[in-house]
């Protein structure tokens, strides 16, 4: 039986029992009927309680041990909710933010810490905000001859950014295996930021972020955003280096995992943001990155700096979202090593290695030179029919990347509703086949 063709060849076993035969059928298609269930991805948010979904559901941190093998390609279900459960975390951290440029409370929190989550549909989370983050534009300033000509909330250099939430449900901490801690970080929403994000060029990390490698480097404006302060604002880096302080000594006693999440801006923001715990930490706890749309962030030895501190990063890229393809370029040594002759003879592959390191040296220092960091959850929108025709901002929502993830199953069956194709031409094959055989 062919399903992927539509085609179901004649049973050679006709004298076996009807009942037999059509149970038979049935169960060759219960793997296409794995790929089609329902495609709400709101349910995958409700908590997870019982013990036989305890054991059905590991964590995002726990599957990124070995780098997500064998989870993305086809998406383990299992992985698929715990990414949607996340991005929820990052839908709240946008729905909070006041982006009302007529209201005195632009650029800030609109709701309590206490009632953050609820009021995002997150009430049944099992998480409990527990600190509200702020991030100022450093060196992200408008021209002087701007100042009695834009308005105020254009001005606007320091702006609530996301948040900090610990999981205290008894069921949820026992599903997970640990008490999980989550930073969630918005995108873009600030003129001050924007400024920030065309500021591409590569800078070397700060000593106290360096851990010893003068030549890990990140995006300028990234960096700024993570660690400048506003007379008496605190930074970013300031904020989380206290909070996660706090956290990892009132639960020193119990396992516990860090989950950093974002989009757009707020991923290369999650990327330093748990380099910098990993590394800032004696004995820190598991530290995943969990990314939507992210722009590249840094070199190769920012890259090379995150694994060897055990930093783990399952990036989520639509491949047709142009953030994820800049700023800067990446050079592929492999390949163009290969090219210059790594299947010649000796001397000349020799010659051409030389060549290389001295075009890539060269290349290097114009600071333009990114690496694109841990593991990739490729996903495309022209796959969905309804996302295809969608332009650069609809390429780039966060929703558009929770719609992809929802409906992916595999490279091979990149969504369900193709699945869900394939396995009604079957169905409707199986009945004929079946009326066939009733009927002799």
């Amino acid at each position: 039986m062919n399903l992927s063709s539509g085609i179901v060849t004649k049973p050679s076993n006709l004298h076996l029992p009807t009942h037999y035969l059509m149970s038979s059928i049935q169960y060759s298609t219960s793997h296409l009927q794995r790929c089609t269930t329902s495609s709400n991805y709101n349910s995958s948010f409700k908590t997870i309680t019982s013990s036989k979904r305890i054991e059905q559901y590991p964590p995002v941190s726990k599957a990124g041990i070995k780098d997500w093998d064998g989870l993305l390609d086809p998406l383990d279900d299992r992985l698929r909710s715990e990414i949607l459960r996340y991005g929820k975390f990052v839908e709240a951290a946008y729905c909070c933010f006041d982006f009302d440029t007529s209201s005195l409370g632009y650029a800030t929190c609109r709701y309590p810490r206490e009632s953050m989550l609820s009021e995002c549909d997150l009430a049944t989370s099992g998480y409990k905000v527990t600190r509200n983050l702020h991030a100022t534009c450093g060196a992200a300033r408008l021209p002087a001859w701007t100042e009695d000509r834009v308005p105020r909330w254009a001005a606007t250099r320091s702006a609530w950014v996301g948040y900090v939430a610990v999981c205290t449900d008894k069921c949820e901490i026992a599903r997970l295996g640990r008490r999980d801690v989550v930073v969630a970080y918005r995108g873009t929403a600030t003129c001050a930021e924007w400024l920030e994000n065309m500021r591409v060029a590569l800078t070397r990390l700060p000593d106290d972020m360096a851990h010893g490698d003068r030549e890990s480097m990140v995006q300028s404006g990234f960096l700024s955003m993570y660690t400048a302060r506003e007379g008496t604002r605190r930074s970013l880096q300031d904020s989380i280096r206290e909070e996660i302080g706090k956290i990892l000594e009132k639960y020193a006693d119990e396992p516990i995992s860090i989950t950093v999440t974002g989009h757009s801006l707020g991923a290369a923001l999650a990327a330093l943001t748990a380099y910098d715990i990993a590394g800032e930490f004696k004995h820190a706890p598991l530290v995943t990155v969990l990314s939507f749309g992210g722009p590249r962030i840094g070199n190769k030895n920012f890259r090379s700096q995150l694994e060897k501190i055990g930093t783990k990063v399952l990036r989520i890229v639509n491949s047709d979202d142009p953030i994820t393809k800049v700023p800067g370029f990446v050079i592929n040594e492999e390949e163009c090593r290969r090219s210059k002759g790594g299947e010649e003879k000796k001397a000349a592959a020799a010659a051409a290695e030389g060549m290389w390191n001295w075009v890539q040296k060269r290349v290097e220092e114009t600071q333009w030179v990114y690496a694109e960091i841990g593991k990739e959850l490729r996903l495309s929108s022209r796959d969905c029919p309804h996302l295809s025709n969608g332009g650069v901002a609809t390429c780039h929502d966060l929703k558009t990347y929770l719609q992809l993830v929802d409906s992916f199953v595999s490279s091979n069956c990149p969504l369900r509703a193709t699945a869900k194709k394939v396995l009604s031409r079957a169905h409707h094959q199986q009945q004929d086949k079946q009326q066939e055989i009733l009927c002799g």
